[in-house]
């Protein structure tokens, strides 16, 4: 069927965009905006999101002008320009281990004014998943509890990145026998949901919120999940830095709403993924980017991303 979307143009776009879409399935519905996510937000309708889905810049400093520029020329920075490895080129990683006292407040209150801002936005029993990193999920996790959010668990993304496991830095010789940290093999996704009114059943009733959609009759969403990292055809559709896959955010979305109505909203869209994966499974979906480059990129991407067919690999082996 034919489904047109709607996009919100930039500040310095006189038209809105818009485009068509021919499908010979139905998609879900979406919006981008080219915006900053809190000024969005603040003037966002009340009780107007049903579900957050998203992979906000958790170190902030990664994603300013000047660290994309040294990713860009390949000096680093904040980014690992990581060496190959058996022959193959691994991707360049944010570093936050070098993340100082200062950024740590930064990112704190940044969380803050994020959880604050979307709390008033939600309907009762949304959910909001959001991924962040074992290093720093303590200052993601405690400004989400302090204003109001119930948390409800962590989602556990088992993904083997080759990050961490590095001996001492000039010398690994001396010390061969010793890892610095441990290699990484999962990502946390925290999960929050914002107060029923009333049982559980009483707020699906009214909300159509506040538990989340079963895998199958015979088996409940989990909170453990495999996942390959985003390779292939699927990166060259969105070369995104923190791109996820989606055979993980469609299982996201997927469970955000339980009875596949509402609105899924991603502040932090980047290359789209997360509305790619909405738009799939049939869901209505929001995403906000204040990037302009990455805003360009994700309306390319999104419908492409739409139709990818993603491997059932668990990536159990990856």
């Amino acid at each position: 069927m034919a489904r047109t979307s709607t996009l919100k143009a930039p500040r310095d776009c006189e038209e809105p965009l818009l485009f068509r879409v021919e499908r010979t399935r139905a998609l879900g519905a979406y919006e981008l905006h080219c915006v900053d996510a809190f000024e969005w937000l603040a003037a966002a309708k009340p009780r107007s999101i049903h579900a957050v889905v998203t992979d906000p810049p958790y170190g902030l400093l990664e994603y300013s002008p000047r660290e994309l520029e040294k990713l860009r020329s390949g000096r680093g920075g904040v980014w690992r320009i990581p060496p190959a490895f058996d022959g193959c080129e691994r991707r360049p990683l944010p570093r936050f281990t070098v993340l100082k006292e200062a950024d740590h407040k930064r990112l704190h209150r940044f969380f803050t004014s994020l959880a604050e801002l979307l709390l008033p936005v939600l309907v009762p029993g949304a959910h909001v998943f959001i991924a962040t990193n074992p290093l720093v999920s303590h200052l993601v996790y405690a400004p989400f509890i302090a204003a109001g959010f119930e948390k409800r668990g962590e989602i556990i993304r088992v993904v083997h990145t080759l990050r961490g496991g590095d001996r001492p830095k000039n010398a690994h010789r001396e010390f061969a026998d010793i890892t610095v940290m441990p290699k990484s093999c999962w990502e946390p996704w925290g999960l929050f949901r914002k107060p029923c009114e009333g049982r559980v059943q009483d707020n699906l009733r009214k909300w159509k919120t506040g538990g989340l959609r079963r895998t199958s009759n015979d088996e409940p969403f989990r909170d453990l999940i495999y996942s390959s990292p985003a390779r292939g055809y699927e990166r060259e559709l969105a070369p995104h830095p923190s791109l996820k896959p989606q055979h993980f955010l469609r299982q996201l979305v997927r469970a955000a709403l339980p009875l596949e109505k509402g609105i899924i909203l991603d502040p932090f869209m980047g290359s789209g993924s997360t509305i790619a994966a909405a738009a799939a499974m049939g869901l209505r979906s929001v995403g906000l980017e204040l990037n302009r480059e990455y805003f360009e990129l994700a309306t390319r991407a999104i419908p492409r991303l739409a139709d990818y067919e993603p491997s059932q690999s668990n990536g159990r082996g990856s």
